[in-house]
């Protein structure tokens, strides 16, 4: 079985964010992921159709893949770098801001075929 990974550094989005999004579409069919992304509101969505595109045009121009064939097997977001930042409050003070990012990974395989293991009679 083959697996083709995409990934996608430094999205300005935090890897908790992007989970709840990735836990609809983990082990679905590629191109109904895509779908089901299409329709959600939330930014992560939109990253994640991406990537899933991304993988997919892997599969089919580097592996050969037929696309309609393709799974989600893995998905996942990791945390990246947290950039510091200071909001200016009363009296001198600054309280801190902490942009979060991730690293998205998407791994897509194609289905295996179901042969049965039924060995010919002679």
């Amino acid at each position: 079985m083959t697996i083709v990974k995409a990934q996608v550094k430094w999205v300005r989005i935090g890897p908790r964010k992007l989970g709840l999004v990735m836990e609809m579409i983990r082990g679905k069919n590629a191109l109904e992921a895509l779908q089901v992304l299409r329709l959600m509101p939330q930014k992560g969505a939109r990253i994640l159709i991406k990537v899933i595109e991304s993988a997919v045009a892997n599969a089919k121009n580097n592996y050969k893949l037929d696309q309609e064939s393709l799974i989600v097997s893995e998905i996942y977001a990791n945390k990246g770098v947290t950039m510091k930042r200071w909001r200016a409050r009363a009296k001198g003070r600054a309280f801190p801001i902490l942009k979060k990012t991730s690293h998205v990974t998407v791994c897509v395989s194609a289905k295996e075929n179901k042969q049965s293991n039924v060995k010919e009679e002679a």
